[in-house]
């Protein structure tokens, strides 16, 4: 770096590119097609959870009026109440009903003995014509109330909760079929340079794998989004042009690789300079040429683009630094909790370039209880930003700041779990 290059914080490069987007429009969608999606509206109760009074076990139901509670006593059965079935009788006292686990209570009754802790067999056997209780349990023993786990009118899911299978679970039994979410955000990824091979094509010349629109495309799906393009694009303006347009069309949002630094052949920047894309140089090794801008398609959507560095590495910090948190915003959710920060332990000496945030990737350990977990790089040369083959044992993000050149082992420093 030079002594005159400025460059810019990421934090607030990341804050300008957060201010200028838009979430996406709620849609209403069936509860089974909603997981990992954040809720746009909350979910009221339209029903009584449970919605009836119902027995907790397979047994017996009577009244407890005048039974001693821990005595035995033999019942008269009155009939059988499967589940599914609205019993029409009432349970006199001095009555007993065959009841099965989650069938409706009938008037009358208001405790259950299990089937275990009387004379009869479980399972299917003929109707008795009495039962013998060993030892009379408590009233309301074994019987869930209506509404007891959440009445009708209480909020089941707020507004923002991200929809996970306990959350479907929840808004089914409040009486929903559909929710109003933010959709799952389409995500294009155009991997820049001519020099590009398919996976497993064999390299002519000076060709190289490209692992970047894979890359980017796995890291899509496991932030919950949906991979509307991944592929490759050459140093052609016009190509790349058109390429963006297309892939902006069937996208809410389109990542390039590549093509953005200060070489002849910087694909992006020519091909997007007359569209208002700002670009900037951030603090950060690696990952310091960034930049971003909209693409307007039909419909008058404006589609944003993220441009990120080409090198490997480069790719995987800024996805963790800026295509998540605006991901999140998208999404409905809040940009600020797209990472888990936490503290940890440096077990070796770490030097860094004055000047830039390096982000590190590292193999975070947990300590014992009450101890930081510990980080050690996964490659022996740091955060140079094409040392992809050791990628997958990163766990984490180690963020050394700008204004530090050294960390002494056992040093405290900042990560983000990945």
């Amino acid at each position: 770096m030079s002594n005159t290059e400025k460059l810019l914080d990421y934090q607030d490069f990341l804050a300008s590119l957060l201010a200028e987007i838009v979430p996406l429009a709620p849609r209403e969608l069936p509860v089974g097609d909603s997981l990992g999606l954040t809720l746009a509206e909350p979910v009221i109760s339209r029903l009584s959870v449970p919605p009836f009074t119902n027995s907790a076990m397979d047994g017996f139901a009577f009244n407890s009026a005048g039974l001693p509670v821990d005595g035995s006593v033999t019942l008269p059965v009155a009939g059988d109440i499967p589940a599914g079935t609205d019993p029409s009788a009432d349970c006199q006292p001095g009555q007993a009903w065959r009841i099965m686990t989650g069938a409706k209570m009938p008037a009358g009754a208001d405790t259950v003995v299990k089937v275990e802790d009387t004379d009869q067999k479980p399972g299917p056997v003929p109707l008795p014509e009495q039962v013998t209780i060993h030892r009379v349990p408590r009233a309301g023993a074994n019987v869930r109330r209506a509404g007891e786990d959440l009445p009708v009118g209480s909020e089941v899911l707020a507004a923002g909760e991200v929809m996970s299978p306990g959350a479907i679970a929840s808004a089914i039994s409040g009486g929903y079929a559909k929710v109003t979410v933010f959709p799952r955000v389409r995500v294009g990824i155009i991997a820049t340079g001519s020099e590009l091979a398919g996976a497993g094509a064999s390299l002519e010349g000076s060709m190289i794998p490209d692992s970047n629109s894979s890359l980017a495309a796995a890291l899509a799906r496991v932030a919950q989004a949906e991979v509307s393009f991944a592929g490759q694009c050459g140093d052609d303006v016009a190509q790349f042009r058109e390429t963006l347009r297309q892939v902006a069309e069937t996208s809410d949002l389109v990542v390039t690789s590549g093509g953005v630094s200060a070489g002849a052949y910087e694909v992006v920047k020519q091909g997007v300079s007359e569209w208002g894309f700002h670009f900037a140089r951030v603090a950060l090794q690696p990952g310091k040429p960034q930049g971003y801008g909209f693409v307007e398609v039909s419909g008058g959507r404006r589609v944003p683009v993220l441009t990120l560095p080409g090198n490997p590495v480069s790719v995987f910090v800024s996805w963790h630094l800026f295509v998540l948190p605006v991901l999140a915003k998208l999404s409905g959710r809040d940009p600020d909790q797209a990472h888990v920060c936490r503290e940890a332990t440096v077990v070796e000496e770490w030097t860094s370039p004055r000047g830039k945030v390096q982000v590190v990737p590292v193999r975070l350990t947990p300590g014992q209880p009450g101890e930081t977990p510990t980080v050690q790089r996964t490659h022996r040369l740091g955060s140079k930003s094409h040392l992809v083959a050791s990628l997958h044992k990163a766990n984490a993000l180690m963020l050394i700041d700008r204004d530090v050149e050294s960390v002494a082992p056992w040093s405290i420093v900042k990560v983000i779990e990945i």
